[in-house]
């Protein structure tokens, strides 16, 4: 005779893992935005004790502190424009490949240019506005500021030229000799012109769309090569604390007060127009296409946030593309080609505001007037010359593309490097926003906006890693399985719910 059956007994709860909630609860002090400001805060005051022990200025003698810091900051420059080369090839090919993906592919990009376009001509038209009303050329103070090289020129036609890769890669070697004693010593250093690589990459994308299938595995593996750089990148962000505490702290000490406080009225007219753009353009154009402004900037914060203070659009192009996808709602088949687009090519910032404040600056700073015909120049270079912000030193690129076109004394750049650093926070900031509003304007106005997903209470940390928000997701799960039998419909809400998890964290 066989035995009766009998019912399993209910699994007992395991207690070695923590729920999915109390996962995502970390110390205040672990906090990003915390770590961040406290940065800026200690920066200052360390470039003060810095400044205070020794000569000061870009040309004396650093001591150790200030040599210390300026290794630092250096380093963290250099680890983000090491990630710029590979992140922004892999990720203009794979944005143009993910076109195949989308239905009316060539109606989307064109619209994406067109509120580049719109957007980047109300910026620079606060730009020049702000300009002649502040007046920030005549305030300056001539006996405290002295030009110092750019380190960068640029005009329409080395831009023209520049676009012509030279090789594959877009490697440029410079060699340096330096005689010391009597002994040459060379030392060669190798460069990448981003803006090549932006034309090697659009022109190997394009060509895998046409090859069609043939190409599948080649943008499969370019998909999984760019994942693989991004998280690389992720990690060099995590340092953005230190990177921030060593540049601000180090600009402090070898500029001290006097040079920048004669920069103050500069300064603030670039920021008044970054607050413009972010807070009154940006929400006008939110609200006009029928979506919230709290849960726009709720959604895109993050990125701003980290924009902020890596001070690269390109190096916050992972945390733009997974807010724009998972906050905003727009689907990762056109996400994934406009957020990578606007990093390279949509600088409200550095494009729009700056080079237009910069150069009324110039012109004042030197006497030179402008006419009605340089200001509407002005207005062209910025909508037009965007693509020459590329890379982390578009803001200078494009201040000397535009003092070029003016015919304005390129020494004019050197003059406002002093606070480049401050203000290249708030470019990046504006810049990263509005890279994560074109996409959901376009997304709105063709329909295919998740608007239930745009409108949901923000959950989560976007800094988290994918895998993380994973185990999270996992947790709930089991903890769901733990507490009753499981039946065919809990199934299927744990499906659903970890899909939102994953969405929005």
């Amino acid at each position: 005779m066989s035995s009766p059956s009998t019912s399993s007994p209910a699994p007992t709860p395991r207690t070695d893992r923590a729920p999915a909630g109390a996962r995502r609860k970390k110390p205040w002090w672990r906090s990003f935005g915390v770590q961040v400001t406290a940065a800026l805060v200690l920066g200052v005051v360390v470039g003060v004790i810095a400044r205070q022990l020794g000569p000061g200025g870009p040309d004396a003698e650093p001591n150790g502190l200030t040599a210390t810091l300026d290794t630092i900051g250096g380093a963290y420059v250099s680890l983000l424009k090491a990630a710029v080369v590979p992140l922004v090839f892999l990720a203009i090919v794979s944005s143009i490949g993910n076109l195949r993906r989308v239905s009316n592919a060539a109606r989307l990009a064109g619209r994406t240019l067109f509120w580049f376009a719109v957007t980047a001509l109300i910026a620079v038209s606060i730009g020049i506005v702000l300009g002649l009303l502040i007046q920030p050329g005549s305030r300056a103070s001539h006996g405290e500021l002295a030009a110092a090289d750019p380190g960068v020129t640029a005009t329409w036609w080395n831009f023209l030229i520049g676009l012509v890769p030279g090789n594959f890669a877009g490697a440029q070697v410079s060699t340096k000799v330096t005689i010391v004693d009597g002994a040459a010593t060379a030392t060669s250093v190798v460069g990448f012109n981003v803006l090549q690589v932006i034309v090697v990459a659009a022109a190997i994308g394009i060509a895998a769309l046409k090859v069609g299938r043939k190409a599948e595995p080649f943008l499969t593996f370019t998909d999984s090569a760019l994942k693989i750089v991004q998280r690389v990148l992720w990690w060099i962000i995590r340092l953005a604390p230190l990177g921030t505490f060593a540049l601000i702290a180090n600009a402090v000490a070898t500029y001290g007060w006097t040079t920048i406080g004669s920069l103050a009225w500069f300064v603030a007219a670039i920021y008044i127009g970054l607050a413009l753009v972010l807070f009154v353009v940006y929400p006008i154009l939110i609200r006009s296409n029928g979506l919230s402004i709290r849960q726009y900037f709720s959604g895109v914060w993050p990125a701003v946030q980290l924009g902020f203070v890596s001070r690269s659009s390109i190096g916050t192009l992972p945390l733009t593309q997974r807010v724009v996808e998972r906050n905003l709602g727009v689907p990762p088949s056109y996400a994934s080609f406009a957020a990578p687009l606007g990093a390279t090519t949509k600088m409200d910032g550095c494009a729009a505001i700056y080079p237009a404040i910069a150069a009324i600056f110039v012109a004042q700073f030197y006497g030179i007037h402008l006419d009605i015909w340089q200001y509407l120049l002005i207005i062209v270079v910025s909508v037009v010359g965007s693509a020459a912000t590329a890379g982390t030193t578009g803001a200078i690129v494009m201040l000397t593309l535009t003092l070029s076109t003016l015919g304005l004394p390129l020494d004019g750049v050197g003059l406002l490097l002093a606070v480049d650093a401050i203000l290249d926070m708030g470019r990046t900031a504006v810049n990263v926003a509005g890279q994560a509003l074109v996409p959901t304007i376009v997304a709105k106005r063709e329909g295919i906006l998740d608007l239930d997903l745009y409108n949901a209470p923000r959950t989560g940390d976007a800094f988290r890693d994918d895998d993380e928000a994973a185990q999270d997701a996992a947790a709930h799960d089991e903890a769901q399985q733990t507490a009753a039998p499981a039946t065919p419909a809990d199934d299927a809400a744990g499906d659903a719910q970890r899909e939102t998890v994953g969405a929005r964290g």
